[in-house]
């Protein structure tokens, strides 16, 4: 009897990987983008996805967001380019411009962070990517666990990181969640690539950096890695079943007019605390195209008030009651300012879609507002409240207004919501 042949390095990494992208695509995906910094997680979840997506006929592409908060980040930008190039891949520099940004070690992480997220987001959206694959490891979401624990999290924050998250229009992947940080180095040297080590990750000016010192001294008293990756796993579990009932709760009670969502307020009543909480959250966060929703005391406040009858405002949304149901709208403030071009996403929820053919050169799109309330005469016919129509979008032509689709002012003007408002319900379901 012959020994079976032993695995070719990386033969577990690449089989884990393999299970964690077909959780998402059982049938492969077109195409795919990776999110590569030049470190070593990053680095080597592009080298396992390169040989992922070549066995399986799927374009994979990569892309490097250079922040410019160090002086070698370009380097290491051109040298993922290079290697890209080696492997036959694709690659895109995508460079923030930190104008206006906080200086503030905290505030100026999270700038980056959401910055990095939306070029991203934008880049894979040009590119045609079905999603893009971020290389958190154990280590990662067991140090998110730790610090949302810090916070005083519940269920949901101790969940922390999902494997596949739908956020401003694109779908991110974590498909290393479970692999330690030092399997992939292991893996990278088995391959003989080498990586960037980011300063900041000793940098006690960074939560991050402290919290994963705090991880290592904690691991004698067995809080290490591995133990709180399983509480994270423990709780997402746990995450699906409420958000499930949130979700029934949610086709049941909830439904869109205009822009504005009603609730039926007995059902509302009746629900058992958490899940109350969970809808109500839901929908403060899809109408505020936020990526979270509020923080439990000020939504817990705002629920207190409605259940006396009350309105409030909060998360940019305004609470009102009328006729059984609770009406949820935006608010004028949280969108005045706010511009797009014509066909591009305003306000994080709203597009609005010209007539074909029509020209839109120098039109833009903005709030409404009184003003253009004034100039819809029709306005009162949709039914829709004047506060609600005056925070929805409208085009206009310098002071013009042009069309104001929800107010009435069609002009063949088409407005829809991002995600479709009818797959609200969805919204509530945690994978």
């Amino acid at each position: 009897m012959t020994d079976a042949p032993a695995p070719a390095p990386g033969a577990p990494l690449a089989a884990g990987l393999a299970e964690a992208l077909e959780r998402v695509f059982p049938a492969p995906p077109a195409a795919l983008g990776v999110a590569v910094s030049g470190g070593g997680d990053s680095v080597a979840l592009l080298v396992l996805m390169r040989d992922w997506a070549a066995a399986r006929g799927v374009r994979l592409a990569a892309a490097t967001v250079d922040h410019g908060l160090r002086e070698a980040a370009a380097a290491e930008a051109a040298a993922v380019a290079g290697l890209c190039a080696r492997l036959g891949l694709a690659h895109a520099t995508l460079r923030w411009d930190r104008a206006g940004a906080h200086a503030d070690c905290g505030n100026l992480m999270q700038a980056a962070r959401r910055a990095r997220q939306r070029l991203l987001g934008a880049w894979a959206a040009e590119a045609g990517l079905a999603a893009v694959a971020l290389g958190h490891t154990r280590e990662d979401q067991a140090e998110t666990v730790l610090m949302r624990l810090a916070r005083g999290a519940g269920v949901d924050g101790l969940s922390a990181m999902a494997p596949a998250r739908r956020l401003g229009g694109t779908l991110w992947l974590r498909p290393l969640l479970s692999v330690p940080r030092a399997a992939l180095r292991a893996e990278l040297r088995a391959r003989g690539l080498g990586w960037a080590e980011d300063p900041a990750n000793a940098d006690d000016r960074f939560l991050r950096a402290r919290t994963r010192k705090a991880l290592a001294a904690l691991a004698p008293l067995g809080i290490d890695a591995a133990g709180l990756a399983a509480v994270a796993g423990r709780m997402a579990s746990a995450r699906r079943v409420l958000a499930e009932a949130a979700r029934e709760a949610a086709a049941r009670l909830v439904r869109l007019e205009g822009g504005d969502l009603l609730i039926e307020a007995a059902g509302w009543a009746a629900l058992a605390a958490e899940t109350q909480a969970r809808l109500t959250g839901g929908c403060l966060a899809w109408l505020g195209a936020a990526e979270h929703p509020p923080r439990r005391a000020a939504l817990e406040r705002l629920m207190a008030r409605a259940a006396a009858g009350q309105g409030g405002t909060l998360h940019g949304v305004r609470l009102t009651h009328a006729s059984g149901r609770l009406r949820l709208s935006r608010e004028l403030r949280a969108v005045r300012g706010l511009e797009a071009a014509p066909g591009a996403l305003w306000d994080g929820r709203w597009r609005l879609i010209a007539p074909a053919g029509a020209a839109t050169a120098g039109l833009r799109i903005a709030v409404l507002g009184p003003e253009g309330l004034a100039a819809c005469p029709d306005w009162r016919a949709t039914g829709l409240p004047r506060a609600s129509l005056m925070a929805s979008p409208a085009v206009w032509a310098g002071p013009t207004l042009v069309a104001a689709p929800l107010a009435g002012l069609t002009e063949g003007w088409r407005a829809e919501t991002v995600p479709a408002a009818t797959d609200f319900p969805s919204l509530f379901i945690v994978h």
